[in-house]
């Protein structure tokens, strides 16, 4: 096996440290590596490759291009491992992954290169002459390669299951939007929302008398807890997911990514409710100590002062 240099020579090209992470993970996963890198497959794997593709998005979302540059790092070496694996087993190598992305960037770019893989004069009348122009190339030639394969394809047939539900949600409602079967604006979905509030509402007055008084009880402004409840009935569970389904879809129509709304929408949860606790422990009473309609009041004031503070 090749020795692992831990030194970076400043005029290493990209290729060279690209294979020197390869090394390095290949010695990880030698008899002469780390125990837990050895026991891990393909599918231990899914957890942390989805977790590194999240701490990207959180630092660009925080725009911290320091993080960033780790982050990068850290999801290129889950797929690093992934292949090191595959090609233990003799599927395939990481050059084999490479070599793949590559030649397929070139086939579904045929406005920027022609077919000896070389790029388009500028003036060429084959480049596209716009952002949707291209992405509708891609989704033409995408399509084609399907279709030689010989096999149905749906067109929704390969959206991840394994995405996040909102995302999916919101990326299964583009797919159908793609050919035509979409609402026309934003405010028919806002419709289709109270629609799905009022089916919703109806399937809970159906429940047994007891559990409906006690939604009807529960305060909604801090959306605390029920406690000693059993599960809801599935078409409860239907009918929510179907609303939560169409609010994907107001996202997509308002050009909003729902992932990231909804993450913004933790975190201002998160600091107001922290700043609830704070204020709480400076008066020597736990939070958990107080009752609803305290922590309720002061949940307001904490409102009220972000808007005074908002420019």
């Amino acid at each position: 096996m090749t020795p692992i240099s831990h030194d970076t020579p400043p005029e290493e090209s990209t290729g060279s440290r690209f294979e020197r992470l390869v090394d390095v993970m290949r010695t990880l996963r030698s008899p002469q590596g780390c125990p837990w890198d050895r026991e891990q497959t393909i599918q231990s794997l899914s957890h942390f490759v989805l977790e590194e593709a999240y701490e990207v998005v959180d630092a660009i979302e925080r725009g911290d291009l320091g993080a960033l540059r780790e982050e990068i790092g850290d999801h290129i070496f889950e797929g690093v491992f992934l292949a090191q694996i595959a090609s233990e087993s003799g599927t395939f190598k990481i050059a084999d992954a490479l070599q793949t992305v590559a030649d397929k960037l070139i086939r579904r770019h045929p406005h920027v290169f022609n077919d000896e893989g070389e790029v388009h004069d500028a003036t060429s009348k084959e480049r596209a002459p716009s952002a949707d122009a291209a992405l509708r190339r891609w989704n033409t030639l995408k399509a084609q390669e399907r279709a030689k394969t010989g096999h149905v394809h749906s067109v929704l047939g390969d959206v991840p299951k394994s995405l996040p539900a909102l995302l999916r949600a919101f990326k299964l409602g583009k797919r159908a939007a793609d050919v035509g079967f979409d609402w026309e604006r934003a405010r028919d979905v806002l419709g289709k929302i109270e629609e799905e509030a009022g089916e919703l509402r109806q399937a809970i007055a159906s429940q047994p008398a007891d559990r409906a008084q006690e939604e009807e009880e529960r305060p909604t402004s801090l959306g605390a807890p029920s406690r000693g409840r059993g599960p809801a009935p599935l078409i409860v569970e239907e009918e929510l997911g179907d609303l939560l389904f169409a609010v994907a879809n107001l996202a997509r129509k308002l050009d909003i990514e729902p992932e990231a709304a909804l993450r913004r929408a933790n975190d201002k949860f998160t600091r107001r409710f922290e700043e609830l606790e704070r204020r709480f422990a400076e008066r020597g009473r736990p939070i958990h100590d107080s009752s609803l309609e305290e922590m309720e009041e002061e949940w307001q004031r904490i409102k009220s002062a972000e808007r005074c503070q908002a420019p």
